[in-house]
């Protein structure tokens, strides 16, 4: 898939009402950016921890689907976690995730979030299950 494709393929789903927009991948890395806005703060007006932690997961589970045959099988999400380290309140948080470990049956990534600056937001892991469709 192009960029193009795979951010055409997630419009209408919570990857484009938050507008997260994927802007490079390849079998080893995924790279993302979600802008902090009305639709990713909390009431203090700061990014939410939960709109990071949906990035980080979407992240991670457009990685595994670049790697799986989608034909034959299909990508959920298994467990995810976060440390949120620093605050933000504008501008774009970039997320960089990184796999792991590409098994048969699981695949993890390590996702960095950080903001403008390149300062870290949050630092994730995502593990997916990789599911034979039937």
């Amino acid at each position: 898939m192009t960029l193009k494709e795979i951010n055409d393929f997630c419009l209408n789903s919570m990857i484009s009402h938050l507008e997260i927009e994927f802007i490079e991948f390849n079998e080893s890395q995924v790279v993302a950016k979600m802008p902090v806005n009305e639709k990713t703060l909390q009431p203090l007006g700061y990014l939410c921890g939960g709109a990071s932690l949906a990035l980080a997961e979407n992240l991670g589970s457009a990685g595994s689907f670049f790697l799986i045959d989608t034909k034959k099988y299909t990508v959920f999400g298994m467990q995810v976690s976060a440390n949120h380290i620093a605050p933000v309140k504008e501008g774009f948080v970039y997320a960089t995730g990184k796999l792991l470990h590409k098994g048969k049956t699981t695949h993890v990534w390590d996702i960095e979030i950080r903001d403008d600056a390149g300062k870290l937001i949050s630092a994730a892991r995502v593990t997916n299950a990789i599911v034979e469709r039937k």
